[in-house]
């Protein structure tokens, strides 16, 4: 399996020809991406649900086309040539020529409207390039590098989709999508093995006394891997806990969505210690009526979200997807020293002031 935040592999598009006038995205270009995503990434789909309908279509596009690169990995050749036309799909689109297939039209014209960087869709594809190569990770910080590309830089690209292009909210969008990664990982410890795949650190199973190769080869739950489950599921928490402070910071409209997208996927840690941490021989699942429930309670994400504080230091691994973005101060309207902000202020309500003593002093039209 490549990328875990696309599951359940689906028909992939015929390579087509290229269009010649430009991208140009259709509602039916939205439903059949949408119908992509509604058997795939099911968590994404119960969260997008809530997403507003000028968020949802192009999120739908962005993750379709995800989708699609995932599949198109997994079932295709052994060799990494795959990842060369997947960069030259990318670089179509980005030269505004995207390839007569329905989700890259519908991601030309995401990509053109909302400005994404195409370094964050070429951090995707190198993470799927890692899966192809079957590359391993001896530290949590080499496993945030992978995770930052697959995941983080997704969470990058849905906060400019949702309008925040500054680098606070931003940097815990990437850091909600390592969270979600990390519990991916540690859901899907037997099945990868089975497939041989490992991406758990290294130098841990290493400290529980696990030789990685010998484990790999005969896959079994253990209470040594249950610990380095455990510890993989308390890292992902850390993520999660943090990741919520940026979820105040985005429109209001979009808040419940992605808060309830945080409490499903860390929920699914909850599951898997439910099973004694045993995501070798089980694989954790949440229940359609625990989703319903977590997804009306990210409703109050509307109104209010509570910050957390964590000791968490800044992860640099996910710092040159945040910088990507041009950064754009928030504050920049009143830009300047405090004093000058704080006159700013003083002058808009007494603007606001005059006005509204104005409209009370003029008279009452006559009948």
């Amino acid at each position: 399996m490549a990328s875990k935040l696309f599951i359940n592999p689906l028909i992939i598009f015929r390579h087509q020809a290229l269009m010649a006038n430009g991208p140009s995205s259709s509602s039916a270009d939205t439903d059949q991406c949408e119908e992509l995503m509604r058997g795939g990434s099911k968590s994404f789909f119960a969260a997008s649900r809530v997403l507003p309908k000028r968020v949802r279509n192009p999120a739908i596009a962005l993750y379709a086309f995800c989708r699609l690169m995932d599949d198109i990995v997994d079932d295709g050749p052994d060799d990494v040539g795959i990842i060369q036309t997947l960069q030259e799909r990318i670089d179509l689109i980005y030269l505004g020529q995207p390839m007569d297939v329905p989700a890259d039209r519908a991601l030309a014209v995401v990509v053109s409207q909302y400005k994404i960087p195409k370094i964050l869709l070429e951090a995707l594809l190198e993470g799927f390039k890692w899966d192809k190569m079957g590359r391993r990770y001896n530290t949590i910080e080499e496993l945030y590098d992978y995770a930052a590309r697959v995941a983080g830089s997704v969470g990058a690209m849905m906060s400019l989709i949702m309008g925040t292009r500054y680098h606070e909210p931003i940097e815990r969008a990437c850091e909600l999508g390592l969270a979600m990664q990390l519990t991916n990982i540690a859901r899907d410890v037997g099945e990868d093995a089975r497939n041989g795949r490992l991406y758990l650190p290294l130098d841990w199973l290493r400290e529980e006394g696990i030789d990685p190769d010998a484990w790999l080869k005969e896959p079994t739950f253990t209470p040594q891997i249950a610990r380095v489950v455990d510890r993989l599921l308390k890292t992902a928490d850390i993520l999660y806990q943090r990741s919520q402070n940026g979820i105040k910071k985005l429109p209001r409209d979009c808040r419940a969505a992605i808060y309830g997208a945080r409490l499903v996927y860390a929920q699914i840690g909850r599951q898997i210690e439910k099973q004694d941490l045993d995501s070798v021989s089980k694989r954790a699942i949440v229940s359609s009526g625990r989703k319903k429930i977590l997804m009306l309670k990210a409703l109050s994400a509307m109104i209010h979200v509570g910050e957390v504080k964590t000791n968490l230091e800044p992860i640099k691994e996910i710092k040159y997807l945040v910088e990507s973005v041009p950064y754009e101060d928030p504050y920049a309207h009143y830009a300047g020293s405090l004093e000058q902000r704080a006159v700013w202020v003083i002058n808009t309500l007494e603007k606001a002031e005059r006005h509204r003593i104005a409209r009370m002093n003029q008279p009452y039209p006559s009948k």
